[in-house]
């Protein structure tokens, strides 16, 4: 398969809550990375201006009626992604965190997986994270990686791009609670014997609102974690699904420090 095959087809999905001080912006980064990629906003909600900002940066809104939270959202994009055809679907987060340089980059490699995450901590630059915060995410990425039978560091990261096979999956099953969009969601493409991958991607500042983990909440952010590790891992999900297999392919440098 050539690794620009899902460029044509491929649905970028921006969940928003009330982000009207920055979604325009990423709407036009994504555009001039990937000119010819549809953008679905989905707005979960917004008491603001999102829902406008949005359709005149030109991008296609998905108005929820209340907010579901990212995993809802997302559910709504893959489902809409789905019913019209799209063979990928990348969720780009709409503050402007998420480099949409990278998007190229994170289809490219849909090529030889199923999930392709975006990780921070591939790469060698500003982003840090400290204290229950980082030791919730390197317990996380240990045990992930032991399931994934390979080397994952970010599986928190919302920034990550989903291939044909596991499409229906998460239109159907994608969790919606807490921690559940990202951890839980590995757990489930894993059981339905999705292959998951990560390539490096830089982080950026917030552009404007508030960020949703603040330091005061690192510690409750380690229990909730850990909960929703445990959670992924004892809950029976019915996800036996008929997945075409993957391309064989030679090794390939995935550029992920070791």
């Amino acid at each position: 398969m050539p690794k620009d095959a899902h460029r044509d087809r491929a649905l970028i999905v921006v969940p928003a809550w009330n982000e009207e001080q920055c979604v325009g912006a990423t709407i036009a980064e994504i555009h001039r990375a990937l000119p010819d990629a549809a953008v679905l906003v989905v707005d979960d909600g917004s008491t603001d201006r999102t829902v406008a900002v949005a359709r005149a940066a030109g991008a296609r809104v998905l108005e929820l009626s209340y907010n579901l939270g990212v995993g809802g959202a997302m559910r709504a994009g893959f489902r809409y992604a789905v019913r019209n055809g799209y063979t990928a679907a990348v969720q780009v987060d709409a503050d402007g965190q998420h480099n949409p340089h990278d998007l190229p980059v994170l289809l490219a490699k849909l090529a030889e997986a199923d999930v392709v995450i975006g990780s921070r901590f591939a790469v060698r630059d500003d982003y840090q994270v400290g204290g229950p915060r980082r030791w919730a995410m390197v317990l996380l990425a240990k045990v992930m990686s032991r399931l994934a039978h390979t080397r994952l560091t970010d599986t928190t990261s919302g920034f990550r791009a989903t291939g044909p096979r596991a499409l229906p999956l998460f239109a159907e099953h994608y969790p919606v609670e807490y921690l559940g969009d990202t951890v839980e969601s590995l757990v489930i493409a894993l059981r339905a014997g999705c292959r998951v991958v990560e390539v490096p991607a830089r982080m950026r500042a917030r552009r404007g609102g508030r960020p949703s983990h603040r330091p005061i909440k690192a510690g409750i952010y380690l229990v909730r974690a850990t909960f929703a590790l445990l959670l992924a891992l004892v809950r029976r999900w019915d996800v036996t699904v008929d997945l075409p297999p993957l391309p064989v392919l030679p090794e390939v440098e995935s550029g992920i420090t070791q």
